[in-house]
């Protein structure tokens, strides 16, 4: 995937309208490290690309149940393969806003509607199409990228959509609403710049880099310390650790009381169950012995001391049947997690009285 800007691009939209101020924090702070999910993200996108267009076949990616939904999920957007589209394209907004620029999933067009798809395959909250800034910002800098007009000249609609396994969600909007949207990301840039550009927490702070240094989120202390470090109480100080502690003993008894009463079959309103990340095993270790033997290497070593991902990286792609993924439990989540809520106890008892009555 194409790199962003680094003024503001489609993922950071939402927090510089919202934020101006973020701007220049963000500025401030280190480089953030990747992380493995980050990784599979961009993997997963780069295989959707290979696959749209380069004519790559999805069995050759691990990992493909969700490129096999993301596919149908294109399918049924585009069921009469009407679909003229560019994938990994990227779009910016020439002179308008100077040196701002993204990279967009897919751009395409059906008769008269223009379709902004933006893949998303991790795990996390799921993502509403509706006045997505992201897809916004895509479709706003799309109409001003020459190689990409000939997705928007013309049309009266514009789609956006959000592609999550295992859900579709879909805006249809209009350019007027995308230039709407243009005109108060270029007011939100140029206030950026300005040495007072406000400051304001939000939902858009969850993925801020800038969140430990920022005033709107860490509050009083902060801005005291700021001021003047050594003019705090350090009683006060100390009697608040203390509580911090206490609180986050509360946090923990809460999350592990709501965990029990959901696995009893207790609904708490607005959360669920759902299995934690599934982890990779042997699933017959004798079978795995035998197989890694074959392949000449240490098996018993490699079965004691490595997990299959692990023989992977040394042996390269291993068969599917000699491995199986597991989870190692269940955690809660909001009921706008995309993972499929746990069957417990008590609703498989309550499904057979039904299927007896």
């Amino acid at each position: 995937m194409s790199s962003h800007s680094s003024i503001v691009g489609g993922s950071t939209a939402k927090r510089l309208i919202s934020c101006p101020g973020s701007r220049a924090l963000v500025d401030k702070m280190p480089p953030k490290p990747s992380s493995v999910y980050a990784e599979e993200g961009t993997r997963l996108h780069n295989a959707m690309h290979a696959i749209l267009s380069l004519d790559a076949k999805v069995e050759d990616f691990d990992n493909n149940d969700k490129l096999k939904f993301a596919l149908e999920a294109l399918n049924e957007i585009d069921p009469n393969r009407d679909l003229e589209f560019q994938t990994e394209i990227s779009v910016h907004f020439g002179g308008f806003l100077a040196g701002v620029f993204g990279s967009c999933d897919l751009l395409g067009r059906i008769g008269n509607r223009a379709i902004l798809l933006d893949w998303k395959f991790g795990d996390g909250l799921a993502v509403d199409a509706v006045e997505n800034d992201q897809l916004l910002f895509y479709a706003a800098a799309g109409m001003r990228t020459p190689e990409a007009r000939w997705a928007f000249e013309g049309v009266t609609e514009i789609e956006l959509i959000i592609v999550q396994p295992p859900r579709v969600s879909r805006w249809l909007t209009t350019p007027g609403r995308v230039k709407a949207f243009e005109r108060t990301l270029y007011d939100a840039v140029q206030m950026s710049f300005k040495p007072d550009a406000p400051v304001k927490s939000g939902d858009h702070c969850r993925w801020c880099p800038a969140k430990p240094v920022c005033p709107a989120v860490t509050g009083q202390l902060e801005r005291a310390v700021a001021t003047k470090i050594k003019g705090i109480d350090k009683e006060k100080l100390g009697n608040a650790l203390a509580f911090a502690l206490l609180a986050e003993d509360w946090a923990k008894s809460v999350r592990e009381l709501a965990q029990t009463m959901l696995e009893n079959g207790e609904p708490v309103d607005g959360w669920k169950l759902v299995p934690k990340r599934a982890t990779r095993q042997w699933a017959d270790p004798d079978k795995a012995r035998a197989a890694l033997a074959e392949m000449g290497l240490a098996a018993e070593d490699m079965m004691v001391m490595k997990s299959p991902a692990q023989v992977e990286k040394i042996a390269g792609k291993l068969p599917k049947d000699l491995t199986v993924a597991i989870s190692t439990g269940n955690t809660i989540a909001m009921e706008s997690d995309p993972r499929p809520a746990v069957l417990t106890h008590g609703d498989d008892l309550i499904r057979a009285f039904s299927d007896i009555r």
